[in-house]
């Protein structure tokens, strides 16, 4: 939930990490980026389009990551831009190779290798920073038009 504090679009709201460790942290943590959005403003195209990055990135961290944290921020720029940030950090194996986990049709697994690609043309910036045997973080940022 967000602080009480909270009381129009644009208002300053603090870091917020969530676990996620079981399937039921999917669901939590998609509810609270879709609420962060909401708060901040956002049209509802846009809330459906940071709700689905993270969508995907807190699954990936959980199926291909064993489980992590996904953290939600108030992005601001020098010029009065206001968006949504979310990390979303494992512990898991790393990716080998970015390049190719981005392309689209590639998949570890059972789905339709859209992922890490479809996420990036969800949000505004993208950044990905993984080392084989020591996780992944993924860094997004969706301004507010």
């Amino acid at each position: 939930m967000l602080p009480d504090e909270l009381t129009g679009p644009g208002q300053d709201i603090p870091a917020r990490e969530h676990a996620v460790r079981a399937e039921e942290d999917l669901l939590t943590a998609r509810h609270a980026v879709r609420a962060s959005a909401v708060a901040v403003g956002f049209t509802i195209v846009d809330q459906t389009k940071i709700v689905t990055a993270a969508s995907e990135l807190v699954r990936n961290a959980y199926i291909h990551g064993g489980g992590g944290t996904m953290t939600i921020t108030v992005a601001r720029d020098g010029r009065g831009r206001v968006g949504l940030g979310l990390t979303v950090r494992d512990e898991g194996p790393g990716i080998a190779d970015v390049e190719q986990a981005m392309t689209d049709g590639f998949s570890t697994g059972a789905g339709l290798g859209h992922g890490l690609g479809g996420t990036r043309r969800l949000v505004d910036e993208f950044t990905i920073d993984t080392t084989p045997g020591r996780g992944t973080a993924v860094t997004i940022v969706r301004w507010k038009p």
